[in-house]
């Protein structure tokens, strides 16, 4: 027992490693409070595209999202950090992960809150534009409101995965909370950093995880 504390929870390497775990925390939180907003803005934009119903653009929005959902988040950072140079672009660590977080956590989440638009019966819109509202005017007022709560569970789902994310963010060299452990695990030669870490990323999200769990179990009520 000795042995595993001084080789997992060693006091001296952590408080040592201390202050660029705490860096590496808060530009984990930081980066979270980016790619959320911007893959929720993409997945909404995503979400009201698929509401109209044309061959032209219904095709092309399916292989859009289809494609961005099935290609590896890790190997997208990768080509953007290390391809991009070669074509003369240059975007930097936090920029590639803006962009690749971008494209790939909207895809998700515009499928999510498609669903939810197509889970509000039609006449709820079609009483809201009986009351002198244009078609925008519904979706947004009437029809948004109702598909996110419908979905909420799956979109704090997606929230989740999106943070848990941000861990890949360290093969481009990003200073979030696991490229710093590994850092101080590779001076230390001690994996107590990395144990730190895992921590961290727990006591982050299990609010996040307890709140679901809250919703989901109110949505099982609810339906019996």
């Amino acid at each position: 027992m000795p042995g595993i504390v001084e080789t997992f929870f060693n006091v001296e390497v952590i408080a040592a490693a201390w202050p660029i775990l705490w860096h590496g925390l808060l530009m984990t939180i930081g980066l979270s409070f980016l790619v959320i907003p911007l893959g929720l803005a993409g997945g909404t934009a995503l979400a009201l595209l698929s509401t109209v119903r044309h061959q032209l653009l219904r095709w092309p929005l399916m292989a859009w999202v289809d494609f961005w959902r099935a290609f590896p988040p890790l190997v997208l950072l990768i080509l953007l950090y290390a391809g991009l140079p070669f074509a003369g672009i240059d975007l930097g660590s936090f920029g590639c992960v803006a962009i690749g977080f971008l494209l790939n956590t909207s895809a998700y989440y515009g499928e999510v809150l498609r669903a939810g638009i197509e889970s509000v019966p039609a006449g709820q819109t079609e009483a809201a534009r009986s009351t002198g509202l244009s078609a925008l005017q519904a979706l947004r007022h009437v029809v948004l409101p109702q598909a996110v709560r419908n979905v909420l569970p799956d979109l704090l789902s997606n929230t989740l995965e999106a943070v848990k994310l941000t861990s890949v963010a360290s093969v481009v060299a990003l200073p979030e909370l696991l490229f710093e452990a590994r850092e101080a695990q590779s001076v230390t030669y001690n994996p107590s950093p990395i144990v730190v870490a895992a921590l961290g990323y727990f006591l982050l999200l299990w609010p996040l995880v307890r709140l679901l769990s809250r919703l989901e179990n109110r949505a099982i009520a609810g339906r019996r």
